[in-house]
């Protein structure tokens, strides 16, 4: 009988045995505090690092962050290598990946190549002695994030994923809030990515498919699980998933041999919490990457794109009658000013501008150049980005089998 830990997620042995290689022995790890400019001392060394990516990779503010240099950049094709040369300023460019990391003066290297490559790359960085900041998804396959862990414990490097919802602005309050105890109890978490009309990058500028070409949804999952992950630390342990098969031909013909265009997914936690995740690529919704948060205390909702929130709800002591004439508690209602947390000293002064994805890329590019100048882990280390990453490969496989619950792997 398979052994399951006491929480009820699989274990390190059961996983091992299930099939899944790893490259080296693992261990524990602990991740750092959330990145400030403010109430901490800035460290003091700087990091060199290579940016690898022309498309993703020139959307972030290394040329920005005080202890940065930007030492070197790269990209087969010569036109985002010469964009990137230009965004940052730098005068050495590299053909390719492989060339880059044979560079002594590079650090670090910001890997933004497509998803697939993603664990190739990161794992050939880090065997060529570099730390690595990684695009989303971490990996594709339960294999390859076991490759990626143990490559991470094995050289003893620092790995980030530069999840954006992380630190999006209503994430650090929310995350925020949970440390102060507002909420009192998250017994319910719930996140949507919606992205309709995503085709337009399924071909590249020859006509060739790209890697998005027919992709999972529940294969691109970080963007919804950082939202239940980055507030309350909870790991999923268990899902259910059920896919909506599309109708276009990308849904019928492509590598992955994935029939979705749509996926939502039911989670359990470890604390026995519930998650609910949407990803919809080919639905009449408006775009969106949002979460709600569900206390017993107080209850948040991000903002819709139909033009509602954000929004806080109170428990309070007013009673109110329902339409069947029975009496209720009614939570107080508040619309909520966000802050803009880019404005305050979370954040260099160089860097305190509006950025990508809800101003969440200045945060990344900081978090991480700060994690190796003062030497801690990151908030988005190695564990996190596969914790936020394997419950998706886990939900698609549930939906492959018609919703049939499974256990998730938790990265320790």
């Amino acid at each position: 009988m398979a052994e399951e830990t006491r929480d009820g997620t699989l274990s390190r042995a059961e996983f091992l045995k299930a099939g899944v290689a790893a490259a080296a022995a693992i261990t524990t790890s602990t991740v750092g505090a959330e990145a400030t400019a403010g109430g901490r001392k800035m460290g003091s060394k700087k990091i060199r690092i290579g940016v690898v990516g022309g498309g993703f990779g020139s959307d972030f503010f290394w040329h920005q962050d005080p202890n940065c240099i930007v030492q070197a950049v790269s990209d087969l094709i010569p036109e985002r290598r010469a964009l990137l040369q230009r965004v940052y300023a730098c005068s050495t460019a590299y053909e390719s990946l492989e060339k880059l990391i044979l560079d002594k003066d590079v650090d670090a290297v910001a890997v933004f190549t497509g998803a697939p490559d993603h664990v190739r790359h990161a794992v050939a960085c880090l065997h060529a002695g570099k730390h690595v900041i990684s695009a989303v998804p971490a990996c594709m396959s339960l294999a390859e994030a076991e490759l990626l862990h143990a490559t991470v414990k094995m050289t003893g490097l620092t790995y980030m994923m530069a999840e954006t919802s992380w630190y999006h602005q209503s994430v650090i309050t929310a995350r925020q809030w949970y440390r102060d105890g507002k909420f009192g109890k998250i017994f319910h978490t719930e996140a949507e990515y919606h992205h309709p009309g995503l085709e337009v990058l399924f071909h590249d500028a020859q006509g060739k498919r790209t890697w998005r070409y027919g992709l999972a949804p529940m294969n691109y999952p970080t963007h919804c699980t950082a939202f239940l992950h980055g507030v309350t630390g909870e790991h999923l342990t268990h899902v259910s998933s059920i896919g909506y098969r599309g109708e276009e031909q990308h849904w019928k013909d492509n590598v992955y041999n994935n029939p979705f265009s749509n996926e939502t997914a039911f989670f359990t936690t470890d604390q026995g919490h519930s998650f609910r995740v949407g990803v919809y690529w080919a639905a009449a919704v408006g775009g969106t990457e949002r979460g709600q948060w569900f206390g017993d205390k107080m209850s948040f909702f991000d903002g819709t794109p139909n033009g509602l929130g954000p929004v806080v709800r109170r428990a309070g002591t007013q009673i109110e009658k329902d339409d069947a004439g029975f009496a209720r508690m009614l939570a107080e209602f508040e619309q909520y000013n966000q802050p803009k947390w880019w404005q305050t000293e979370m954040l260099p002064e160089p860097m305190r501008h509006d950025s990508g994805h809800d101003g969440s890329h200045t945060f990344l590019t900081h978090e991480f150049i700060d994690a190796l100048s003062n030497g801690r882990h990151p908030a988005v280390g190695i564990n996190e980005a596969l914790n936020l990453t394997v419950p998706g490969i886990v939900a698609h496989e549930s939906s492959l089998a018609g919703g049939v619950q499974k256990r998730i792997p938790v990265f320790r």
